[in-house]
């Protein structure tokens, strides 16, 4: 990201989190990734249980490490190899963790949040899990439009979050989407969070570098 992208990113940012603020959620700006961590781990308490369903953003900012260091109970799908374990422990965060961390595939302008999932474990977490979100987006997967959050999920997240898992499915050889039935297809259910019922529960930390994908 240049010295201008971020500058820009400084006057538009506020704007965003007005949006956000009006849509229920709260959120906060940081310059940087170490500014990002602090933030997160002031939002989090000592002692709460904490889970993810694979967050690159959150990970990019040191977040997994710090926690894995403090006085946190973790519910760590990573560290499982079984898969009938790894399902059975995405069940127990989308019931029983107090937070779970995220990011977003695309956000608009105006404050809509668009996450497209294989699994739904993230999706479901996020529509309707634990009491708390906390979700790290960088600047860069903010868009003009909810259509344009869309399209960035669907044909830019989405190939590329699909060779990163080793899936073999046709966006993943192409580098781009080709509207598949695969059985590994990592476009199976899309979420779009244009209101947060609950208000504060979620909670967003932009963040003025490239993160995630």
């Amino acid at each position: 990201m240049t010295e201008m992208e971020k500058k820009r990113n400084r006057v538009l940012a506020p704007q965003v989190i007005k949006a956000l603020n009006l849509r229920n959620m709260t959120a906060q700006f940081a310059e940087t990734r170490e500014e990002a961590l602090a933030m997160a781990l002031e939002h989090i308490p000592a002692k709460s249980s904490v889970g993810w369903g694979g967050c690159s953003s959150a990970q990019e900012i040191g977040l997994m490490d710090a926690l894995r260091q403090g006085d946190y109970q973790l519910m760590d799908r990573e560290s499982i190899t079984d898969p009938a374990e790894k399902n059975r422990l995405a069940h127990e965060i989308l019931n029983h963790c107090d937070y779970f961390l995220t990011s977003v595939n695309g956000m608009s302008e105006d404050g809509v949040l668009v996450n497209i999932d294989g699994n739904a474990n993230r999706v479901a977490a996020i529509a309707f899990g634990p009491d708390h979100v906390l979700a790290i987006v960088g600047m860069n997967k903010v868009v003009h439009s909810e259509e344009d959050a869309y399209r960035r999920a669907k044909f830019l997240a989405a190939p590329v979050n699909a060779q990163r898992f080793g899936l073999d499915t046709p966006c993943a050889k192409l580098g781009k989407c080709a509207l598949c039935k695969h059985e590994q297809c990592i476009c199976c259910q899309i979420l779009v969070t244009r209101f947060s019922r609950v208000k504060g529960r979620i909670h967003v930390i932009l963040v003025n570098e490239d993160l995630g994908f």
